[in-house]
């Protein structure tokens, strides 16, 4: 296997980190099982059809239930969802229910839906994509809400959060 220049890593993440992207929490039910977690990786990657791609980590326990999942809910938080952000963030659903934690309703596809998302969708999986640490879950935009307004929370506010779960970086060429 061929190394790495850290130098090129250490870049590359300062670059990305000044683009600020907005987290997103994404939640899902199978099989009675629900689970959500924080994302940072999400983005449109469609016009016509719409399309949505969101990215869980596979070291993730919502990771393990979107894998039998037929859809996702994918929310974006205000500049006020730090609370929320530290639940789905710094917590695992591994251990505990996050959902008692925070007010949520049923949605569209009985996802559960958080009360203090400032804007959500759902989708159908149309694709999972492997990213190597991450898969990628392509989206069909079934249903959308915008309730708050304002911006959204973003990378900088979360970036010291401790992960839930542990990532383990993967090695490439």
């Amino acid at each position: 296997m061929r190394r790495v220049d850290n130098s090129i890593h250490r870049s590359f993440d300062r670059l990305v980190a000044q683009g600020d992207a907005p987290m997103w929490v994404v939640t899902t039910l199978a099989g009675g099982v629900r689970a959500g977690c924080l994302v940072g990786f999400g983005a449109q990657v469609g016009i016509e059809p719409r399309r949505f791609l969101v990215c869980l980590s596979k070291n993730n326990y919502t990771y393990e239930v979107a894998e039998r999942a037929t859809h996702l809910a994918v929310h974006l938080l205000g500049e006020d969802g730090l609370a929320l952000a530290q639940l789905f963030g710094a917590e695992t659903g591994a251990e505990i229910d996050k959902f008692e934690h925070c007010e949520w309703r049923p949605g569209p596809h009985r996802l559960p839906i958080l009360a203090a998302a400032s804007a959500w969708l759902t989708g159908k999986i149309l694709q999972r994509i492997d990213f190597g640490d991450h898969v990628g879950y392509l989206l069909s935009p079934t249903a959308a809400e915008t309730p708050g307004d304002g911006p959204s929370l973003r990378f900088h506010s979360v970036a010291n959060l401790p992960p839930g779960q542990p990532a383990d970086p993967v090695e490439t060429n």
